[in-house]
């Protein structure tokens, strides 16, 4: 049975659950549930704390997990990215009081509270920076105004709570992370067994699939014929656009994968070709991708 951790709470929790009911996968009906066994895909969740999964991952006792990219460096584990997976997008930075323009380099000697101690003093060390490090599990930013601190160094999104606290952003990001899919790196004293390799696969595609379903469009139009070859070139699709001859034979049906960013645009420049009738649909999922999503 194939065995992977997902996060059980926190920004990640939510839209890994989600990720995995779109691929076909079972989950918890109760968040207090730290594990749950899909049967019919040979498959056992494991809800953990997300800092805790690439430690259970690079260990071997879990297969899989799904984790941001920063908590799988922050961990030291050997662990390695199977796939991205377009969710969770964040950036960690450091931070300082408002009131004074900050350099970097004004940290030299001052005191960090963060939740990544790794991160951060690899980066100070880069930069031959020396700072006290102070490790927190969480509410990083109040340190400061609690006089722990003189700065923080955190995930930031919005920058909301950074102001709510009195802080700003000081200096370019320390690193940018998003969720991850991730798997021990290979050993070759533990292998995995066949069987586990095969589900491995699988859930891989599967999950692959609905990422890629994500950031495309179906997009169906009736085009002249005369203009047939122009459409195409807007409309090349992942392989080729499929095309279906109509009753008037002047005009045909196409369908076709475009990328859901692009998609208004190239509703624009085929409506000026001529097309009509163009539609677009979600993808709810897919295989036999070209896998440049990794």
């Amino acid at each position: 049975m194939l065995r992977v951790a997902l996060p059980n709470k926190g920004t990640l929790a939510e839209p890994a659950a989600t990720m995995m009911k779109e691929a076909g996968y079972r989950q918890r009906s109760d968040s207090r549930d730290l594990s749950m066994i899909d049967e019919e895909n040979g498959i056992e969740f494991f809800y953990l704390r997300p800092k805790d999964i690439a430690t259970y991952v690079g260990s071997g006792d879990l297969h899989l997990g799904v984790t941001g990219h920063d908590l799988m460096e922050e961990s030291g584990s050997q662990v390695q990215k199977v796939l991205k997976l377009g969710f969770g997008a964040s950036k960690f930075r450091f931070a300082a009081p408002e009131g004074r323009e900050w350099k970097l380099e004004d940290l030299d000697g001052k005191t960090i509270a963060t939740s990544y101690p790794r991160l951060v003093r690899s980066h100070l060390a880069g930069k031959r920076i020396g700072a006290t490090i102070i490790k927190l599990d969480g509410a990083v930013e109040i340190s400061v105004q609690l006089g722990l601190a003189d700065a923080i160094a955190d995930v930031v999104s919005s920058g909301r709570t950074l102001r709510q606290h009195g802080l700003k952003v000081i200096g370019d990001a320390i690193a940018e992370s998003e969720a991850m899919l991730i798997e021990r790196e290979p050993r070759g004293d533990r292998l995995d067994s066949e069987e586990v390799v095969k589900l491995k696969k699988i859930f891989t595609e599967r999950i692959r699939g609905v990422v890629y379903a994500r950031q495309y469009l179906m997009l169906d139009y009736d085009c002249p014929k005369s203009e047939l070859d122009a459409a195409m070139k807007i409309t090349p699709g992942l392989q080729a656009p499929t095309i279906a001859p109509l009753a008037d034979d002047n005009w045909v049906a196409v369908r076709s994968m475009v990328r859901k960013q692009a998609s208004n645009k190239v509703m624009d420049e085929l409506a000026d070709l001529g097309a009509r009738a163009i539609l677009t649909s979600e993808i709810r999922s897919c295989r036999a991708v070209d896998g440049g999503n990794n």
